[in-house]
């Protein structure tokens, strides 16, 4: 599905792989996310968005990864594991993963989960395609970074010791020599993975469902690219400390900006090769993906470097990238750019000139501003039109928060936007207006309309995925029940679907 094309209007559900309901405690590549297939394709949807894949870090985010090829090894299926024999549903039922709420209980995954792969691990036979799987070595850094992390109890990798502190090719090969079960096991957490993985994705292609995945601009500081590779990608010294780091300035949200504390790339090194490493990241992402939405696409343009010191991100300097000449040879790609945040007019320029799709979310739309580039009647197809995203509170519980001016303004907004689309908005009450939202999303001229999930269901501030710049046991772990893929919102979507010329 190519999202350039000026034919063939379409929409897509948002529903991260975590979230998909499991009896294993979090959402996994098993009959769960098959019946999300289904239900797409019952729905008339041809596209369905994932987060990140790979594996969480520190705050359990996937945009903090410890690697940026690495894929989440929680999301590997258990239930597929027993019926390879590779483990008994005694032994996954013992395990105890289940939660009584509906998050994730990462603690338990990160116990649990992970014992019983190494349980599974003990009990298969590799054969020729592991080993050559192995020897193709896509995941050997990786591997051995997550070996060494467990020889030094999880910690980061600046606080192992001196001998591996500093990556050394002479001593890594003498530590996978004496611990070669160890990453062979981080190995095959892949290979199951991807087993899985490509089995999922080719049923959904089958039913006519692109995957559209996601990759994060930055890697987190403890990652196997730092500690590899540390100055021939990052702004750092030596030592692999960095001169700067990764994050957005004060704005009307946040006072003292936010600051990620992610290390930035050294663009001008980068550019020496080609971009190596960066077009490698993007072709594996196209082995996974059908449609790949890049995070912070603006930081290719500039982007903002903090001092590693600095207590908040009110101190920075605007730093150029590498634009448009990274992707000079990718303009044909099915790419879909996150412009969202502070833009300007090098951002714009950037977009002209690679022509991919931004993303325009109606939840920031309605405001009383009649040039908000948000409102459906100001932007064309070149976009996609999206209720809300993973970083913003749900759309419910946005309308419920408002205060009384502002709730008036947001519903003449609604009310005019819908008007100029030629549907009608229900005010009744916060759900009601949802929906609105949603028929108004379909409507749009936007191209591709993608809804998450929770604000197809009128959900709260409950089900929100993430608070940015903050760490909670509340960020990254929603989960959605079986039974909300229901019928009354097939119903709903096909209904707009059609109406919209979206089937």
């Amino acid at each position: 599905m190519d999202m350039r094309s000026t034919n063939n209007r379409n929409y897509g559900i948002l529903m991260p792989i975590s979230a998909l309901p499991s009896a294993e405690g979090i959402g996994t590549l098993g009959k769960n996310a098959y019946a999300f297939a289904d239900y797409l394709k019952k729905c008339k949807a041809s596209v369905w968005q994932v987060l990140p894949l790979n594996p969480t870090n520190y705050g359990d985010s996937p945009y903090q990864s410890c690697s940026s090829n690495a894929l989440n090894y929680y999301f590997i299926d258990l239930a597929f594991l027993v019926k390879e024999g590779l483990l008994t549903a005694a032994e996954v039922k013992r395990a105890d993963l289940k939660t009584v709420d509906r998050r994730v209980d990462y603690g338990k995954q990160f116990i649990g989960k992970i014992a019983l792969l190494k349980k599974a691990f003990s009990r298969f036979d590799g054969g020729k395609d592991f080993d050559k799987f192995v020897k193709k070595g896509e995941f050997a850094d990786f591997a051995v970074f997550m070996a060494l992390k467990c020889k030094f109890g999880h910690r980061a990798w600046t606080e192992w010791d001196e001998e591996y502190r500093v990556y050394d090719e002479s001593k890594i090969k003498s530590f996978i020599r004496k611990n070669a079960d160890e990453v062979r096991f981080w190995h095959f957490t892949q290979y199951k993975f991807l087993q899985q993985w490509n089995a999922l994705k080719g049923y959904a292609n089958e039913k006519g469902i692109s995957i559209m995945g996601d990759i994060p601009l930055y890697i987190a500081y403890d990652s196997v690219e730092v500690w590899k590779y540390g100055d021939r990608l990052f702004r750092m010294d030596g030592a692999r400390k960095p001169y700067g780091v990764a994050g957005c300035p004060p704005d009307a949200f946040t006072e003292d900006g936010q600051l990620w504390g992610n290390p930035v790339y050294d663009w001008e090194r980068m550019r020496l090769d080609g971009y190596d490493w960066w077009n490698k990241r993007i072709a594996d992402c196209f082995a996974l993906f059908d449609i790949l939405r890049i995070d912070h696409f603006r930081g290719f343009d500039r982007y903002y470097e903090v001092s590693p010191d600095a207590p908040t991100a009110r101190q920075g300097k605007w730093m150029d990238g590498p634009k448009e000449e990274l992707f000079a040879d990718k303009l044909g790609l099915n790419i879909v750019a996150e412009d969202l945040g502070l833009i300007d007019d090098g951002v714009r320029r950037l977009m002209k000139n690679v022509g991919y799709p931004g993303m325009k979310v109606l939840v920031f739309a309605f405001d009383g501003w009649p040039y908000n580039e948000h409102k459906p009647s100001n932007y064309d197809e070149n976009y996609v039109c999206y209720t809300g995203t993973h970083d913003n509170i749900p759309l419910r519980q946005y309308i419920d928060d408002l205060d009384a001016g502002a709730l008036e303004v947001y519903k003449r907004d609604l009310c005019e936007e819908c008007r100029k689309a030629g549907i009608e908005a229900d005010l009744t009450s916060s759900e009601t207006m949802c929906k609105s939202v949603v028929r108004l999303a379909f409507a749009s001229k936007a191209k591709t309309v993608i809804i998450p999930l929770c604000d197809l269901l009128a959900l709260g501030g409950e089900a929100r995925m993430n608070f940015p710049s903050t760490v909670s046991d509340k960020n990254w772990s929603w989960r959605f029940l079986k039974s909300e893929f229901s019928k009354e919102c097939m119903d709903f979507l096909k209904e707009n679907a059609a109406k919209t010329d979206r089937v």
